[in-house]
């Protein structure tokens, strides 16, 4: 396609809140707005979402009216709406970022019989739950899936691990899935990791402090944290593994985010006594601020599909921890070079991680893996899809 052409973008999702996605489906619109190219952000509700102030100038919001409210049953009530947009606006390239239900995306095209290039965005590695699952729902949307995502123009997983794992779990030809990483790092997130931020436990001269960002769910295994953090206050002795100096005695935790988990977390909290050095201040607008100023960032999760925060707290500088789980860790830290690895749900391991690398720090450096993963590159990569 010529450079010089016009073409028009349409990135269909159903984010309901500021999560990860969120941010991410908002630096592509940028992206895509900042190369000069026409954007449509499709939303199945637009209503009351909190992130619709953060959309960049110039993109086009198009509510759908059809509020996703559960998995794939729920998710083809916007089937119609849908085929009549792909049918009136006839974008050259749809970028459907559906969580769990994109199969509805291929019908709504088929319908509408239009050419547009139709690409599904997986974010989350589903597929590891359905597969170990015996129940009907889940059979159902397997073949669901089979069915439809081959008959898409292109099927992207937005790390190795999850193109390879879909391929497996779909029965796909290898290298079938596409590639993408997330557009994760700009010029304004570093702006924002160095804004102003006024709280006395980031102040100079403390006690180190370990950042999580995340919401309060199963999947994030905050548990698993709070129980290595207090291990890692422990002073020496014999039935501590860790020979840790008296500062780490001092140290303390910050967890952004907000779920269904909070009461369970604060009552394990208040059981390790740890009431005083553990900070659970919810949702926070600038999370780069607190990345920033961290002695180390942990993520602590179960599964995932590219964590974005692991990339957001190199981008921002501070020295990381992670979980080995799948999928995405091992590929950012390039097998442990940029952070360490440990397995998911071993508290003592993750605790002595912690304390290595609060003590044996990564050289500035050696931090650069994020430039893998900047807004530029993201968009570049998905409009090479139409050979823009």
């Amino acid at each position: 396609m010529n450079e010089s052409q016009l073409i028009h973008v349409a990135i269909l999702a159903n984010p309901a809140g500021g999560g990860g996605i969120t941010r991410v489906v908002i630096n592509l619109l940028k992206g895509m707005i900042q190369r000069g190219i026409k954007v449509d952000f499709v939303l199945d509700w637009a209503k009351g979402r909190p992130y619709l102030a953060d959309i960049p100038q110039g993109v086009r919001v198009v509510d759908l009216n059809a509020k996703i409210t559960g998995g794939t049953t729920s998710a083809l009530k916007i089937v119609p709406p849908l085929v009549r947009y792909l049918r009136q606006e006839k974008p050259a390239l749809l970028l459907s970022h559906l969580t769990i239900a994109n199969g509805v995306a291929v019908i709504a095209k088929a319908l509408a019989k239009v050419p547009v290039y139709l690409a599904l965005v997986e974010h989350l590695s589903w597929f590891e739950n359905e597969k170990l699952s015996g129940n009907l729902q889940d059979k159902i949307s397997y073949w669901w899936r089979k069915l439809l995502y081959p008959r898409a123009d292109a099927i992207v997983a937005v790390s190795q691990g999850m193109a390879r794992g879909l391929e497996n779990y779909l029965g796909l030809k290898s290298g079938s899935v596409k590639v993408i990483y997330n557009p994760i790092v700009d010029e304004n997130l570093l702006l924002k990791a160095q804004e102003k931020l006024v709280h006395p436990w980031l102040e100079k001269n403390q006690p180190p402090v370990f950042l999580a960002v995340g919401r309060l769910a199963a999947e994030k295994d905050f548990s698993t944290l709070i129980r290595a953090f207090a291990e890692l206050r422990k002073k020496p002795n014999s039935q501590s593994p860790i020979p840790s100096p008296q500062s780490l005695g001092k140290a303390r935790l910050i967890i952004l985010g907000e779920g269904n988990l909070r009461k369970q977390l604060e009552t394990e909290i208040e059981q390790l006594d740890l009431t005083a050095e553990v900070w659970l201040p919810g949702y926070v607008e600038n999370p780069y601020a607190y990345m920033s100023r961290a002695a180390v960032f942990v993520l602590s999760s179960k599964s995932e599909g590219l964590p974005t925060v692991l990339i957001e707290a190199i981008a921002c500088g501070s020295q990381v921890v992670s979980t080995d789980c799948p999928h995405g860790p091992r590929e950012i830290l390039a097998d442990g070079k940029y952070g360490q690895l440990v397995p998911v749900g071993d508290v003592s391991a993750l605790a002595k991680a912690m304390h290595s690398a609060l003590l044996s720090p990564l050289a500035a450096e050696k931090l650069p893996r994020w430039r893998n993963f900047s807004v530029e590159k993201s968009v570049a990569t998905y409009l090479q899809l139409i050979n823009y």
